[in-house]
């Protein structure tokens, strides 16, 4: 990427020790998130989009399941608000047509909504609460 990131779609071998680090900062240390809700048993099965500067550092995750929907969204706090989740997020939609997903779906944290929006996801249902932080399923339709 011309802005010295590079974005790259892994494997859970190849991930996991990229993501786990910003995943466990964003979710169990900022937000609260108790650690055996944060990692499960899907890892294994999605693709991880990871983001990194060209340092190394990971400042961006998110992952893709095998049903098409997207998770685990992390941005590093110090990064947040630069467009590195709108790269991320397009990178896993992109991975989501390309497996012949109709729609990609996502469960989005309700202070989140606007961003997910803004990439043409649609909110749908009522709010709920997933690890005590209140969630909205979105859906953005895929053109084949």
């Amino acid at each position: 990427m011309s802005d010295g990131l590079e974005l790259s779609l892994l494997d859970w071998r190849e991930a996991e020790a990229l993501a786990l680090p910003l995943r466990e900062q964003v979710f169990v240390v900022e937000q609260g998130v108790p650690l055996e809700l944060e990692r499960d048993e899907f890892d294994p099965l999605c693709r991880h989009a990871v983001l990194r500067q060209a340092d190394g550092r990971v400042v961006a995750t998110g992952r893709l399941l095998p049903d098409g929907h997207i998770g685990r969204m992390a941005v590093a706090a110090d990064r947040r608000g630069c467009g590195l989740g709108g790269q991320v997020l397009e990178a896993l939609v992109a991975e989501a047509r390309r497996q012949g997903f109709d729609a990609a779906v996502l469960n989005a944290q309700v202070q989140a909504q606007p961003f997910y929006a803004r990439h043409g996801f649609v909110a749908e249902g009522e709010v709920f609460m997933d690890a005590g932080i209140p969630h909205r399923t979105m859906r953005r339709m895929l053109a084949v």
